[in-house]
């Protein structure tokens, strides 16, 4: 795992393709999309990883966004087209004691430039249609919503940063939408940063710069960014499988493990070899152990299996670029190309 402190520009999309030129890695996903205008921490998978992506995707999130008063925005948002409200803006005492209103589980429309799908097509790509919808609310949960900056330098159109903890899957977009619905004022969002995405925190995030330059400098370097594929994970039990086990598991073979099951209550358990090498994740059925994920491969015929392992090689890696260079030579698919189809997040 690499986990990115993605700047404002670029899209996930163009920080996954410039991550896998930098490391030379095929397959990479990430945990979550940010919008272009957003940034902070995004969780990156590379190799073998991607196949624990699912685990991840139910993670909450922090932000801190800005919300901006006094107009409205067809994307709900700073890069859609701003409709002035013929109100007074709102005051710092005004915006306190509504944000209380949206705490807990809430029923959050999501805004129509989102990526959910509609009788099979984005919403996004019907809103470019001008194609009328009503999106289908749904149930949120936001833990926390606090006011930590106001600024009512121009009265008319005063903005407050707030930081929220909330559950996958939650639009900060509609949120500031919300409020100014409910103050009367109409509202956007004007700036947004993610300052987590379950364990992971924006201070250790690792900018993007630093990838390049250590992809340039070699493996070892690009290496020391990583994180172990379960990262994160600590809440899942662990098994210490034999080396014989191992070997079924690559397979996909159902294991009766010599060692006692841990309680998982059905959930997902982490299988290790006895080196402590992630193997896979398995379930238990009965009393059987079922790999669903398995990150090794299967040994030949009569060999044990490798203690470590394989990872997906790094290729030699690309001169040094310019990250500027190198995120635009990754454009952002076509329109009606699905970039991130695993991630329930579009922010």
């Amino acid at each position: 795992m690499l986990v990115v402190a993605k700047p404002v520009g670029p899209t996930s999309h163009d920080v996954v393709a410039l991550v896998r030129r930098l490391s030379g890695t095929r397959r990479v996903g990430h945990g979550g999309t940010l919008d272009p205008f957003a940034s902070g921490v995004l969780p990156l998978f590379l190799g073998r990883a991607t196949r624990l992506v699912e685990y991840h995707l139910a993670d909450r999130k922090a932000y801190r966004a800005t919300v901006c008063f006094g107009a409205t925005s067809s994307t709900d948002d700073l890069e859609g087209e701003l409709t002035p409200v013929d109100a007074h803006g709102p005051d710092r005492a005004a915006v306190e004691a509504t944000l209380p209103a949206f705490l807990g589980e809430i029923e959050q429309r999501p805004p129509a430039y989102s990526a959910v799908k509609v009788s099979g097509r984005r919403a996004y790509a019907l809103a470019r249609t001008g194609a009328a919808m009503e999106l289908a609310p749904r149930r949120v949960r936001i833990d926390r919503l606090g006011l930590v900056e106001w600024d009512a330098a121009d009265r008319a159109r005063p903005f407050a940063v707030v930081e929220v903890e909330c559950s996958a899957g939650t639009y900060v977009r509609s949120l500031a939408r919300d409020l100014g619905a409910a103050l009367g004022t109409g509202a956007y969002l004007g700036a947004l940063v993610r300052t987590a995405s379950g364990p992971f925190r924006l201070e250790a995030a690792v900018p993007l710069e630093h990838v390049r330059v250590a992809a340039a400098a070699g493996p070892d370097a690009l290496q020391a960014l990583l994180l172990p594929p379960d990262a994160g994970l600590d809440a899942l039990p662990v098994l210490v499988l034999s080396a014989g086990e191992v070997g079924a598991a690559s397979r996909g073979q159902f294991i009766r493990p010599r060692a006692p099951l841990p309680a998982a209550d059905g959930g997902p358990i982490r299988l290790r070899d006895e080196d402590g090498n992630l193997v896979g994740i398995g379930v238990v059925r009965g009393n059987r152990l079922v790999p669903e994920k398995v990150l090794v491969d299967a040994p030949a015929a009569g060999l044990q299996p490798s203690a470590a392992p394989p990872t997906e090689p790094m290729e030699h890696r690309p001169p040094p670029i310019d990250l500027d260079e190198a995120a635009a030579a990754e454009a952002d698919p076509p329109l009606g190309v699905d970039p991130d189809p695993a991630s329930p997040d579009d922010v």
